[in-house]
């Protein structure tokens, strides 16, 4: 298995087309021979990690899928619909190395035995927060987002989520494993945060996986048109 993350930006003119797609591709996607887990995704620009980083110009999809299958879904129709509806097309594939906690009541990724860490590093977290939560949750952000864009080693951080409110997600790419590390465990924002966590008991569900990163195409910068 490999676990294929896209990324679109779409114009303007796109939109309409793009919220019918984010209506009816998930089946689409759930039903492609060989893929196991399927997510379509709304983004953040990675500023402020809030709501109000919503990005109607950048959309995605996760996938996890058998890899002789990986081919025929790059090719597959719903796959080249985003890229006709796009003007930049990033894709990462990803192998992981932990993964902990469910993601809609499972746990998508098959942690990869021997998997090289020499690489860049992605790391991918989720979670469903509680709603009489919500708030306190939000006002803990910005420390976090500070030292986050802050770190050293880090290459690009956006939001991801299946909602606006109450899903909520990160996708982040760092230069090493140890970079990763530093912000995670070292830095005094984010391990606030995790013992805020732990206290307040905030999430009904989370998840929180690293993976090596085997492949690279396109760029994640992209300029917005209208």
């Amino acid at each position: 298995m490999v676990t294929a993350l896209y990324f679109f930006t779409t114009p303007t003119s796109s939109l309409p087309r793009v919220i019918l797609a984010m209506a009816i591709d998930r089946r689409r996607l759930r039903r492609f021979q060989g893929v196991n887990f399927a997510k379509l995704l709304g983004t953040g620009k990675g500023e402020t990690f809030t709501p109000r980083d919503a990005d109607i110009h950048r959309w995605g999809f996760l996938v996890v899928i058998d890899e002789d299958q990986l081919s025929d879904f790059d090719q597959s129709p719903v796959v080249n619909k985003w890229r006709k509806m796009s003007t930049n097309e990033y894709r990462i594939l990803l192998d992981p190395i932990s993964s902990h906690g469910q993601w809609s009541k499972r746990q998508p990724f098959q942690v990869i035995e021997n998997v090289s860490i020499e690489t860049k590093i992605a790391a991918l977290t989720r979670a469903r927060i509680k709603a009489s939560y919500t708030s306190k949750f939000f006002a803990s952000v910005p420390p976090v987002t500070a030292s986050l864009h802050g770190s050293a080693g880090l290459l690009s951080a956006i939001g991801i989520g299946e909602a606006p409110i109450g899903l909520q997600g990160t996708f982040s790419l760092w230069q090493s494993a140890s970079d990763l590390r530093t912000f995670a465990y070292k830095g005094e924002a984010h391990t606030k945060a995790i013992q805020d966590t732990e206290k307040y008991q905030w999430y009904a569900e989370e998840l929180f996986a690293r993976f090596s990163v085997r492949e690279e195409r396109g760029s994640m910068v992209a300029k917005h048109l209208n």
